[in-house]
């Protein structure tokens, strides 16, 4: 089933949708000046909203397209591995990433798909870049590391290679078991979330580039 908004949308979907929001927002209001925290949605109520879309995705066997992650997104929410739903409750923690050091992952699929991940402390920007490929039945994505990139004041002060320990041989030959991934459950145009290979939880939104 392709992933799709129905016509009675879910209370999860909706509290997902307002963390978007905020995080396009930047947590400020109209006029300018900064929002409460209360204005975004409580740790837990997102964490409880992960889990009902993962189920969700799962009951409904949905299916998102590759071209639906395509672009720049923004990590905003990540909850532990130990998140779960127990008899229909969520159990587990989550928190809202600092904007103080942003992280961004990116897909692009030119020659073939590949993953971008960043994460930037003021003038110094970290990149790690690598192939990628796509399960679509299963709306899973398998990647591999294997360049890095330093830059200092939009500057390149080191680019090379770089070893995660799953470089060996042919990427594509290299079974999911191998390999890091993404399970996403949820994609839509103002955010995606997904369960890491390591168990935890994540929700990153669309980022989004001004015209200056």
């Amino acid at each position: 089933m392709i992933g799709e908004l129905s016509t009675t949308v879910p209370d999860y979907h909706e509290i997902l949708s307002k963390v978007a929001i905020a995080a396009q927002k930047g947590n400020r209001d109209a006029e300018g000046g900064t929002l409460s925290r209360d204005h975004r949605p409580a740790a837990k109520v997102v964490v409880s909203a992960l889990l009902q879309a993962e189920r969700a995705a799962k009951q409904q066997r949905l299916v998102y397209p590759l071209e639906s992650l395509l672009g720049d997104w923004r990590l905003y929410f990540t909850a532990p591995r130990n998140a779960k739903l127990q008899n229909g409750v969520a159990q587990g923690n989550g928190f809202y990433i600092p904007q103080i050091a942003p992280a961004q992952i990116s897909f692009h699929a030119k020659e073939r798909l590949e993953i971008n991940n960043q994460i930037q402390f003021g003038s110094l920007l970290f990149k790690l870049t690598g192939p990628a490929r796509y399960l679509s039945k299963k709306n899973l994505l398998a990647f591999d590391f294997t360049q890095m990139q330093l830059c200092l004041f939009n500057r390149t002060v080191y680019q090379g290679k770089f070893n995660s320990g799953k470089s060996s041989g042919n990427f594509e030959e290299k079974p999911i078991s191998k390999l890091p991934f993404f399970a996403f459950f949820l994609i839509t145009e103002d955010c995606i979330a997904a369960r890491g290979r390591g168990g935890g939880l994540a929700i990153w939104v669309k980022q989004i580039t001004e015209n200056k």
